[in-house]
């Protein structure tokens, strides 16, 4: 019970416990960001993790002198990167191991065909878009490993979703962090970037479930 209050206090008051780890454990900081984007983006069960807003802060902080801006951004690119591919060969992997038998439950070709032609069409545009969005970031690579999307087309809109999930949020925080107006209303920052791209997640699967209705 511990750990979730603690887990949970962490993903809305991220910058302060950033900061606490800054102080206390200098250069840690780094491998601890990169662990935690890895995870966010690389591990499909857990997508409540901080992402959105730990990349603001990270910005905010480079931006105060308090982490290096040209170390951070490389370094969480990589882990963004390596992630989602992680989570792409997880899918590759189980998802023809648990509908390779055709007269079983769990499978239904008809299903994962449209899956797959579906991540071969369309699969790029939803990769990059998914990056921006909490649980669809993570879910969105595992399904197209799943739905066995080709992995030079996975890898190509990997790398271009990353750059501008990456570059541009912790770039908006470097410039952004830094104003006042910002730095007294951080917190209900953080709240925006976690609530309003859930909330339009779940308005999306709301409309896709009314119109399959």
């Amino acid at each position: 019970m511990e750990t979730i209050t603690f887990l949970i206090d962490f993903i809305l008051h991220v910058d302060r416990h950033l900061e606490l780890f800054v102080q206390n454990y200098g250069a840690w900081v780094y491998a601890l960001l990169f662990l935690i984007l890895f995870v966010e983006t690389g591990v499909v069960i857990m997508p409540f993790l901080p992402g959105d807003s730990l990349l603001f802060v990270v910005g905010a902080m480079a931006g105060a002198g308090l982490l290096d801006y040209s170390l951070v951004v490389p370094l969480l690119l990589c882990a963004a990167v390596l992630g989602d591919q992680c989570n792409y060969s997880i899918g590759r992997y189980f998802g023809p191991r648990v509908f390779q038998w055709e007269d079983s439950r769990l499978f239904n070709k008809a299903a994962f065909d449209r899956a797959h032609e579906f991540y071969e069409t369309y699969g790029g545009i939803t990769i990059v878009l998914a990056r921006f969005m909490p649980f669809l970031r993570t879910f969105v690579p595992f399904v197209g490993g799943v739905a066995a999307m080709s992995r030079a087309k996975f890898t190509t809109y990997n790398i271009v979703g990353a750059l501008i999930w990456v570059l541009g949020i912790c770039t908006a925080g470097y410039f952004l962090g830094s104003l006042p107006w910002v730095k007294d209303n951080l917190e209900k920052i953080i709240w925006g970037l976690i609530l309003v791209p859930g909330m339009i997640v779940i308005y999306g699967a709301w409309k896709a479930r009314q119109k399959n209705n």
